[in-house]
């Protein structure tokens, strides 16, 4: 039984989860602790709810799912900008009436397309054992091209981050730096979708940070932590979903947020 558990371990679906995982928990490390610093977590959950609808329209459209699924959440994450700077009605109103209606009209749409009606469970969930070569190509092209651009602009995102009124004064162009960390963070929600799913996808981007955030003392102690948090949350969901038969995705989230609870109720 061991020698079928370590072939089982070896094969090409596992390694592939393995590596889309952790390369995800490495970049949802730093954008997860701007998402906390900055409360954006409403902000992410709309732009994960509005890449359901990039599946469907991927799928009426004959596109590729996760091209869409990019497009879909850039676009949404541009129009949640703009919006921002312009409220007509109450911010949390209006993320409130997009994540809803975008994730309802995502589902109406793929009930309609008989032939994704079985897979709609792991657009909503999470199917991180079907990634195959492709998506693993896009996962870590979009964490290369977001650690990128983080290790060149973290400290102008922090400024932002802790004062936005004197970042400005100082020169820094400071909707500019705001829309690209939007654009980032659309981009990992779009890749990370077959790893938790729709629904579950902002867990993986907030929960590892929160828990870091009792162990840390600077900024980037708390991303680096984060990035480990979330790495042994992807390592330890996926041997619990080995074993116990349980989806992957949302076992990755519960031991997240079992290690969340266990460092807040260590230091109560």
């Amino acid at each position: 039984m061991n020698n079928t558990f370590l072939q089982l371990l070896m094969s090409d679906f596992v390694l592939y989860a393995l590596v889309a995982g952790l390369s995800l928990a490495l970049i949802a490390g730093p954008l997860g602790s701007f998402i906390v610093w900055r409360r954006m977590s409403y902000f992410g959950d709309t732009l994960a709810h509005s890449s359901l609808l990039g599946v469907a329209l991927g799928i009426v459209g004959d596109i590729n799912p996760q091209l869409s699924i990019i497009i879909s959440c850039l676009v949404f994450a541009a129009i949640l900008t703009m919006l921002d700077r312009k409220p007509s009605i109450s911010t949390d109103t209006l993320l409130g009436i997009l994540a809803h209606s975008t994730l309802a009209l995502g589902i109406v749409l793929l009930a309609l397309t008989d032939s994704v009606r079985i897979n709609l469970e792991a657009y909503l969930f999470g199917s991180l054992l079907t990634i195959n070569q492709l998506d693993l190509v896009w996962i870590l092209a979009v964490v290369a091209l977001a650690s990128t651009v983080l290790y060149f602009y973290w400290n102008k995102l922090l400024s932002v981050t802790v004062h936005a009124e004197l970042a400005k004064i100082e020169g820094v162009n400071v909707e500019r730096l705001n829309l690209m960390l939007v654009m980032l963070i659309a981009l990992t929600i779009a890749v990370s979708m077959k790893v938790v799913g729709v629904l579950l996808i902002i867990s993986l981007l907030i929960i590892p940070p929160a828990a870091a955030r009792r162990l840390a003392q600077t900024p980037e102690q708390m991303a680096f932590k984060a990035s480990l948090i979330g790495a042994a949350s992807i390592v330890l969901g996926l041997f619990a979903a080995f074993y116990l038969d349980t989806p992957a995705g949302p076992s990755i989230v519960v031991v997240a947020t079992a290690i969340f609870l266990g460092l807040n109720f260590s230091r109560v």
